[in-house]
């Protein structure tokens, strides 16, 4: 799965948690709570809901990597990459 893709992925769950967003809108490197406004809920919707679309597990250790889209990316890559 290459990045293009991932970042659909991610961009689709985020606007399962948060449909006024705009994805055009989200800057790369900005933490994704702040620019949502995402609370704790919806942060821990936007992580099952990709765990479900890419069937990977992702432990609660492991969610400051979906701080932000560039993080995030990088994060799927390389746990997909070792799976």
């Amino acid at each position: 799965m290459n990045r293009d893709e991932l970042k659909d992925i991610i961009l689709s769950a985020l606007i399962g948690v948060a449909p006024e967003a705009d994805p055009a809108t989200l800057r790369d490197n900005v933490p994704l709570r702040d620019q949502l406004d995402l609370d704790s809920m919806d942060f821990l919707n936007f992580i099952i809901a990709i765990h479900k679309r890419l069937g990977l597990e992702i432990a609660e250790t492991d969610y400051p990597h979906f701080a932000t889209l560039s993080s995030a990316i990088s994060f799927l890559e390389s746990k997909l990459s070792k799976s």
